[in-house]
Order: C-alpha cells, then structure tokens, then sequence
C-alpha cells in the first residue's frame, strides 16, 4: 500500500512559518542599520541609486540604536540560516524539490498561462500538480533572493575576512547595494505572496494543517 502524505509535510510548515518572524525582524533591524549610513557608496563618491538616502520611519525600525539593531540582525541571520539548511537538506532527501522548483522545460509554458488568466486572456487557468509553475517561479526566486541575501550580509559583515567573496559585488559598498536591493525584492515577493494566499485560501489552510493526505 502505498504510503500516504500530506500536500505540506510538517518540516516544510515549520521552516515556513520559521521564516516570517525571521525575516520581518532582520529586515526591521536591517532598516535601523540602514539609518545609520543612508546611502550608498563611500562619502564623496554616492552612487545616486535609487532610494538613496530614505529614510524609513520609526515603525519600520527594530534595534533602536546601530549597536542593537546589529546585535539583532546578526543573531537572527543565523536561525534563518539553519532553518534555510533544514529546508534545502529536506527537499533534497525527500525529493520535494521536484514539486517546489521551477524546471523551465516543464513550468515555463503553463507560468505564462497563468499569468494570461489572471490577466483575463485566458479563460481556464492550466492544470496544477503542488503549484503552478508561476508559484514555482515565484518560491524558487524568492530561494535565489535568500542565498543572494545572506551572501552579501556576510560580506557586510566580515568585509575584511571576506573581501574574496565580495570581489564579486564589487567589495563592501558593492555589497551593500546588493544587500538592499535584494532586501526590497523580498519585501515585494512577501507582499505578492500575501495577495496570492488571499486570493487562494486553500493553499494557506494547507500550510497550517498540512491539507488532506493523499498518495
């Protein structure tokens, strides 16, 4: 007989619901960092980005101070860390993967289907398996963001150590630039996310409970 299991195992639920604290809190005590040093590049030579020197209100912000809002962000980079390995690890072994990731040859087509039926062009959405490859696209962007995210803040915080790996964004401004950026992608992904979940209740209900056991 074979084995019966949920749409959501409880090790995915965990790490996901893991992650919002997490990540609310890093970006909030990132964003208190970012008010000590607005800007991006080295004094006498800003960047002229975009959203240089906003400054983010206070309910934004978590740390009070530049020394507590390090000490925060850099003990609360390391659960995200382990829960990301615990996550990654459990897809690998489980073979999840498979279902969660986006695979061009097989989600490419059906992604753009879904976004013409949520445009209206298309009047029956594509068939799903876990997800439709839009959402795979999504999750999987949303993995690359992470990785992008905890790579460019370990540089930001060891660019001494470090400086190898920060050669690639072009040192510690360099990685600062990327940090942000990346931080303001994940902050749309999470707000796209809300949405979607309003829009299909089902899939948030699964990620509490589970969902019905299935084959």
């Amino acid at each position: 007989m074979a084995k019966r299991t949920r749409p959501q195992p409880l090790l995915i639920r965990l790490t996901h619901w893991v992650n919002l604290p997490v990540l609310v809190l890093m970006a909030m005590s990132g964003l208190q960092i970012w008010k000590a040093y607005p800007h991006f590049g080295p004094r006498g030579a800003l960047y002229g980005l975009p959203l240089d020197g906003w400054m983010p209100p206070e309910w934004l912000r978590v740390g009070n101070w530049l020394a507590g809002a390090r000490n925060w962000h850099f003990a609360l980079m390391w659960y995200l860390v382990v829960n990301a390995i615990v996550y990654v690890v459990y897809l690998g072994v489980s073979g999840q993967w498979r279902r969660r990731f986006f695979w061009p040859p097989r989600d490419l087509r059906p992604a753009i289907h879904q976004i013409k039926y949520y445009l209206r062009l298309r009047k029956d959405p594509p068939k799903v398996d876990l997800y439709n490859g839009l959402q795979r696209a999504a999750y999987t962007t949303a993995m690359l963001l992470g990785t992008l995210l905890v790579w460019s803040g370990l540089v930001i915080y060891k660019p001494v150590q470090l400086h190898w790996l920060g050669w690639f964004m072009g040192g510690y401004d360099g990685a600062r630039v990327v940090h942000f950026y990346a931080m303001v992608a994940m902050a749309g992904f999470v707000l796209t996310h809300v949405i979607m979940v309003a829009i299909h209740w089902r899939a948030f209900m699964e990620m509490v409970t589970g969902g019905k056991p299935h084959e």
